[in-house]
């Protein structure tokens, strides 16, 4: 049998041996697995450490970590005076032969995911869902105030405020949800108390949150058919039962057999249809609102981008409408700021603030106070406002430059063909296509010329009753919009001839 310095160096000796961890880890894991082939057997003396860290050409505190690991883990026991011994583990098994010598990096050998695991991960919706710039380049986030957020977190920063480095046990950061609850007040009809806002990090932690709090596994939600991508996987991973429903012009069209079923949870996009564009009429408001009281369910209201409405005023909230308390109201930073500010809020009816909260803090452990403290700051002194005006012209002047540069490449023929979604808000359009079309080719098509636009009849659940293609165009540069919109002119006059 090798001594132990020997036997360890020829380990270490392997250059796909654990590569990439730090030397200490290394030398942790050469003894551990040495110690579970029975190369070093027990009761057998370790060098001391000054001699191994000779021996292996390293840093005598590397040795040091290493065995105070092994001790730690009950490989080895040290007594002073006397050294180092492997311990008498006769219950240990050897590793099996490809283990024993190391466990490489991408080894498949990792236990295998959960049925909900695997379903989750074999369709990466995210990328084939997302709606991105339809020209290529980075996305445009110039019209954002990176200077005066800036000087606001960074007197947030300079406050030290220990309190705003802990978790948050409130639902959020005090000020902020009183920012919230009077900018809702105001812009959206909704109905607030500043104990029943509840922060989260978006849209999806807001709606796992509900799916996990008010439906059990098995129950059945009533989702728009088209369908948000986002809550379609969260309700998915929550093993509930998606029922579709189809959305015309006036959005969510429930039909007999859709009131043959009981949903727990019913999620809609009223102020503006993901991903149609559509506008739920007063009338389905009013029946939505009454069918949840009959059928004791939740109205989760998504209002993902209420603020982009270009002509006239936002339209007023479904919650504004609800003197029953089933709605629960969410909406998010991450458009009207920027994506990775991860920042969303829930209005929950008041018998559910406190729950709400419990969980919230028990299943997620929120944080990012600095950053809470740093909005409410931008809210209350008014340049939340102040940014929203401007880049709603912004984004509107993009939709009618993407708009005026389709219809000018389409012609009187194809014009007759394809209809340009007239909705005057949101952050994309749609370019309706006949039925014939196949709307996926086209996506690809237009990935041939480097123009990211989306297949609608993807975001169906039941057989797709329309086609078309989602193109973004608020984050796309003006001239960026008049060369790829030319592009995708073409790529869609190609498809529809």
């Amino acid at each position: 049998m090798l001594p132990a310095s020997d036997l360890l160096s020829a380990f270490l000796a392997q250059s796909d041996f654990y590569p990439g961890l730090p030397q200490q880890r290394r030398l942790y894991e050469a003894a551990k697995t040495a110690i579970h082939q029975h190369q070093l057997g027990a009761g057998n003396k370790l060098p001391s450490s000054r001699d191994l860290a000779r021996d292996l050409c390293v840093a005598r505190n590397t040795v040091v970590a290493a065995f105070e690991q092994l001790a730690a883990e009950g490989y080895v026991t040290s007594t002073l005076g006397s050294g180092t011994y492997v311990a008498d583990l006769a219950d240990l098994k050897p590793l099996d032969d490809k283990a024993a010598a190391y466990v490489p990096l991408n080894a498949s050998a990792l236990a295998p995911l959960s049925r909900r695991g695997a379903h989750i991960t074999a369709f990466a919706a995210g990328p084939r869902f997302e709606i991105q710039p339809f020209a290529p380049g980075d996305a445009d986030f110039s019209s954002f105030p990176f200077k005066l957020w800036q000087r606001l977190q960074n007197r947030v920063w300079r406050e030290v405020r220990p309190d705003l480095l802990d978790y948050g046990q409130s639902g959020g950061y005090l000020p902020l949800r009183q920012a919230i609850a009077e900018y809702l007040r105001i812009s959206r009809s909704v109905k607030v108390a500043v104990e029943n806002i509840v922060i989260t990090s978006g849209t999806q932690q807001s709606l796992d949150l509900c799916a996990q709090l008010l439906a059990d596994v098995g129950d059945t939600a009533w989702v728009e058919d088209p369908c948000y991508w986002g809550a379609r996987r969260v309700f998915e991973a929550c093993d509930l039962t998606l029922h579709p429903i189809t959305v015309d012009a006036d959005g969510m069209a429930l039909e007999a057999a859709d009131l043959a079923t009981d949903p727990r949870l019913i999620y809609v996009t009223p102020s503006h249809q993901y991903p149609t564009g559509a506008v739920m009429s007063l009338v389905r408001r009013r029946e939505l609102l009454d069918v949840a009281v009959r059928k004791n369910a939740w109205i989760l209201e998504d209002d993902y981008d209420s603020e982009f409405r270009y002509t006239g005023r936002p339209l007023a909230s479904l919650q504004g409408l609800d003197t029953d308390d089933r709605v629960v109201y969410m909406g998010t930073f991450s458009k009207v700021l920027y994506p990775g500010i991860k920042v969303g809020y829930m209005v929950v009816p008041p018998a559910l603030a406190d729950s709400f909260k419990i969980a919230l803090y028990d299943l997620q452990r929120p944080g990012q106070l600095m950053v809470q403290a740093a909005l409410a700051d931008f809210i209350s002194q008014g340049h939340f406002v102040t940014h929203i005006r401007k880049i709603r012209q912004i984004y509107g002047s993009r939709r009618e430059l993407l708009r005026k540069t389709l219809v000018s490449q389409f012609g009187a023929q194809l014009s007759q063909r394809v209809t340009i979604s007239s909705e005057e808000s949101g952050l994309h359009l749609v370019v309706e296509l006949p039925d014939y079309v196949d709307d996926v080719a086209l996506e690809k098509l237009a990935a041939e010329s480097g123009i990211a636009v989306k297949a609608l009849s993807t975001y169906y659940l039941a057989p797709p009753v329309r086609r078309g293609l989602l193109v973004g165009y608020a984050y796309v540069t003006p001239d960026k919009i008049v060369y790829y919109g030319k592009l995708l002119a073409a790529v869609i006059q190609s498809g529809v001839h």
